[in-house]
């Protein structure tokens, strides 16, 4: 989530009067990672620090998909991509992974507020951090990237709350001249939807939460509770890719599967990944065990966890340098689980060889979009972080961090440990987020295997929020616009009538494997 490279550079900022609370967006181009041809993009300048509105102030942008049928127009829809840290002005083009139901570009205008802190939104820069000072990384994590952005951009920093953001998004109806507006906020975007909902109740319409988060687990458990979910989404995947066999070749077993995959991890980083394997099933049984089957499937999964550790240490040992860390397969079979759709680049990945990612040790520097979403981010987590570190976590952090490098683990290590926040304690409470007297009770949607925002939490947030639950199938992260069409329908029939009558949904279509 904490990102070790940052670009420097100086927060544009402005001063001068409060400009007119109605004024008339002047829609012009977008940025040209906006794709929806008609598209259109305008600026709302905004206060920096709220209780200064007279203060600085930053130029957020906003993107504007018109209805395309203007006798159905049925008003605004603001949709957060989620993060913190998601592009919104990009979120209602249609991609690989989500293509929108027709109804909702009919008869919604669908509005990307970009958050601030991001491109296009007074983006945060900061100073380079090294990411070989390994003192820096373990102990002062959080306080270094802090001390980074306050040279690069003053207090700024201070200033990127849900909070903060969720105003934006008044300031932004209000120059639209909306008096309400209905939201679709995806993930993150739950959060920053409900408090939106909070604070300006009668300006909200209706409130879509699709894979919804926790409050309560802002922000040190949020990666704690993905970590086991992520493992059990790896091998759902791993147990696709068996299934299809016939198409890829990389065995029949979701034990094949990950012996393949991990003799991808080796060749790339030098050492095997200490990911659990999946369980042996019969078609793991060399022939001459098969009279002793049972006990050859018992024996083999019971001491998977610990010989795939054991294995990783010795090659570690043999290979000076070697982590597991730097394979790319790794990490994008961490990043592409939780979205079925992106299941085959994997399984195609393996079996033609194909890189997935760069194959020098040393990376690249990212592209500056992606390094200011990360400063963001981590900004974000740690300004608004209200749960208290697990010092027993520590031990575990320093092992995974800088001995195994065992990515599934280290990411929510650093967090449950207090590391990536260390020396950067919050600056705000987040608002306690309530159904405030809305007028219709929101719509949350979530799956039951999601690794990403887990279902239990999402069912406390729908609690928090007195909304209508909708359970989908399956384990994929969002829910609508992708291709499940009883999700898509009644997403639609909410958002017109404030109803539905939907509780279950199956899983989205999963992929074609080719």
């Amino acid at each position: 989530m904490a990102s070790a490279l940052a670009a420097a550079g100086l927060v544009v900022v402005t001063q001068g009067a409060v400009p007119a609370a109605h004024a008339e967006p002047a829609w012009g181009p977008c940025p040209e990672t906006v794709t929806t041809p008609s598209a259109v993009c305008t600026s709302v300048s905004v206060p920096v620090d709220y209780s200064v509105p007279d203060g600085d102030r930053i130029d957020v942008t906003v993107s504007r998909l018109p209805a395309r049928d203007p006798a159905a127009r049925r008003g605004v829809l603001f949709g957060n991509a989620g993060g913190p840290g998601g592009d919104s002005l990009t979120y209602f083009d249609d991609n690989e992974l989500f293509t929108w139901p027709q109804a909702l570009r009919d008869e919604w205008d669908l509005i990307g507020v970009q958050p601030r802190g991001l491109a296009h939104a007074g983006p945060l820069q900061c100073a380079p951090l090294d990411p070989a000072d390994s003192v820096m990384l373990a102990t002062n994590l959080g306080g270094a990237h802090r001390a980074a952005c306050e040279q690069a951009s003053g207090d700024y920093w201070r200033h990127l709350t849900t909070e903060n953001t969720a105003r934006d998004w008044e300031e932004v109806r209000r120059a639209l001249g909306q008096e309400r507006i209905s939201i679709h906020g995806l993930s993150y975007g739950t959060l920053l939807g409900s408090t939106y909902a909070t604070l300006f109740p009668q300006h909200t319409d209706k409130l879509v939460m699709d894979s919804g988060a926790n409050p309560d687990w802002m922000w040190n458990d949020v990666l704690l509770e993905q970590s086991e979910p992520y493992k059990r989404r790896v091998l759902a995947m791993f147990d696709w890719i068996a299934a299809n066999d016939a198409v890829y070749g990389l065995g029949d077993t979701p034990l094949k599967v990950y012996q393949r995959w991990s003799q991808r991890v080796m060749a790339e980083s030098g050492t095997t990944p200490t990911l659990a394997p999946p369980a042996a099933r019969v078609g793991d049984v060399p022939p001459e065990w098969a009279a002793l089957g049972q006990q050859y499937i018992d024996g083999v999964t019971l001491t998977g966890p610990v010989r795939v550790q054991v294995e990783g240490l010795f090659n570690q040992l043999r290979t000076p340098g070697a982590m597991q860390s730097l394979s790319p397969m790794l990490a994008a079979t961490r990043g592409l689980a939780p979205q079925s759709t992106a299941w085959p680049v994997i399984a195609e990945s393996l079996r033609d060889g194909t890189p997935l990612g760069p194959q020098d040790p040393q990376m690249p520097e990212p592209p500056k979009e992606a390094i200011v979403a990360a400063n963001m981010q981590a900004t974000v987590l740690c300004n608004e972080n209200r749960v208290p570190p697990r010092p027993l976590d520590y031990p575990a952090f320093l092992w995974t961090q800088f001995v195994t490098g065992d990515i599934f683990d280290a990411i929510s290590l650093t967090y449950s440990s207090g590391a990536a926040c260390a020396g950067a304690g919050p600056v705000t409470t987040p608002v306690k987020v309530h159904n405030a007297g809305l007028a219709t009770a929101p719509l949350l949607i979530n799956s039951v295997g999601d690794p990403q925002t887990p279902y239990r939490g999402a069912v406390a947030l729908a609690e928090r929020m007195g909304a209508h639950v909708l359970t989908v199938e399956g384990g994929d992260h969002g829910q609508v616009a992708k291709g499940n069409a009883a999700v898509d329908d009644a997403v639609v029939q909410y958002l017109r009538t404030g109803h539905t009558g939907v509780t279950h949904a199956p899983a989205p279509p999963m992929p074609v494997a080719g």
